[in-house]
């Protein structure tokens, strides 16, 4: 056995997972916000904060059962997608990408149960 591997992933709370969902969604809302005041050079940062409020609100419901296999399971749902439409962003290509960078996250994240707890703005 390796030390410090083999660590059990924490506890599931979903209660956390929803305040951090929340907090989230509000900071890529404000991140959108300030994007869209700098204009065309702050596009792909628009499009990242865009992603990461649909990566939120898409597996919002989910979060809502207090199941982390059922959370799991919509994650691998939303991975497996060919695309993610939605209107209002800059470059299509790029908030696929951000989209899937922020759904390997919280993949991550459920695994382990860790990183629900930080809710600051900036992550």
């Amino acid at each position: 056995m390796r030390m410090g591997t083999d660590t059990p992933p924490k506890a599931w709370d979903g209660a956390a997972v929803r305040r951090w969902l929340a907090s989230r969604m509000e900071a890529a809302r404000l991140d959108q916000i300030v994007a869209d005041k700098q204009g065309y050079s702050a596009q792909d940062d628009y499009d990242k904060a865009a992603a990461e409020e649909w990566v939120c609100r898409a597996v919002r419901i989910a979060a809502g059962k207090d199941d982390q296999a059922l959370f799991a399971e919509r994650l691998k749902q939303l991975l497996g997608q060919d695309d993610y439409p939605v209107t209002g962003i800059y470059d299509d290509r790029r908030f696929e990408r951000h989209v899937r960078a922020n759904l390997r996250k919280l993949v991550t994240m459920t695994k382990t149960g860790e990183g629900f707890a930080n809710t600051l703005r900036y992550q």
